[in-house]
């Protein structure tokens, strides 16, 4: 009796570790909006990351958060770094690796704490007219097995796409200020 308790112990705790082996382990996010200025005046605004401060959700959540920089922002290589005791925050750095200039800019987001991943992420815009432009915000992740048994439970496109909306929104708001 006592071993087919424990064998069954063991397939309830073994089904999870299988199950995992066929859940997907990478996620892809991406969020718009459409803002009532130039493509080269909202571009850039979006290039320069220190003005993330004022449109990012993330940036918003920990007032006592530290921010250092390291370079030339709006350049590849442009290191913008944060710290917060918020574990909604946490510690990590953003870097800015590529710029297609009035296009895309992309970075590697590099989380330290309270996790550790290095992430890619985006921004593009694109003219919808002469005085409108359509800018994308994105961010990919993926989560190592077993850690994407997670996806089961939350929902990561849902979480991070509501984060980018509210940010882009936000961003509308600030650059059709009067």
């Amino acid at each position: 009796m006592l071993k087919k308790i424990l064998l069954g112990l063991v397939v309830i705790i073994a089904i999870p570790f299988v199950a995992a082996l066929f859940i997907q382990s990478d996620y892809s996010v991406t969020r718009s909006v459409t803002i009532n200025k130039p493509v080269s005046e909202v571009f850039d605004y979006v290039k320069h990351l220190k003005n993330q401060d004022n449109f990012s959700k993330w940036a918003q959540i920990d007032p006592e958060m530290v921010k250092t920089y390291r370079g030339t922002d709006a350049t590849v290589g442009f290191v913008s770094a944060w710290a917060s005791e918020n574990p909604d925050v946490g510690v990590g750095e953003q870097e800015i690796i590529a710029i297609d200039e009035g296009k895309r800019i992309d970075f590697e987001l590099r989380f330290m704490s309270p996790f550790e991943a290095t992430e890619p992420a985006f921004m593009t815009t694109e003219a919808v007219n002469t005085h409108q432009t359509k800018v994308d915000w994105g961010f990919t992740g993926h989560l190592n097995y077993p850690m994407n048994l997670m996806f089961l439970f939350v929902d990561f496109e849902a979480m991070i796409g509501a984060d980018l909306q509210q940010g882009l929104d936000t961003l509308k708001l600030e650059l059709e200020k009067p």
